[in-house]
């Protein structure tokens, strides 16, 4: 039986994986508030992997409903909604 020995590595060190996959450090994850499917947007810089927040498309569609809900006025009459409802019962 093979027996493998995983090595401990500094502080804000990882490595890439067979699959091309990292693993971020616990520390950044809770300083920057990561949660699971956040989306990062990957980059170089100088010889340097860069990732960055980005906004995923959920965030956007949802900031723009915010922006845009109430923006349209007289598009119904008062009254007209409670109509629908009622013919829809």
């Amino acid at each position: 039986m093979v027996r493998r020995v995983k090595l401990l590595r500094k502080r804000g060190f990882t490595r890439l994986s067979a699959k091309r996959q990292v693993t971020l450090p616990l520390h950044v994850v809770q300083q920057l508030g990561l949660q699971p499917g956040d989306e990062l947007k990957v980059d170089t810089e100088d010889g340097r992997v860069v990732l960055a927040r980005q906004e995923g498309v959920a965030a956007r569609r949802l900031k723009a409903i915010h922006t845009l809900a109430g923006a349209i006025s007289g598009v119904w009459r008062p009254g007209d909604l409670d109509r629908l409802r009622d013919q829809w019962r």
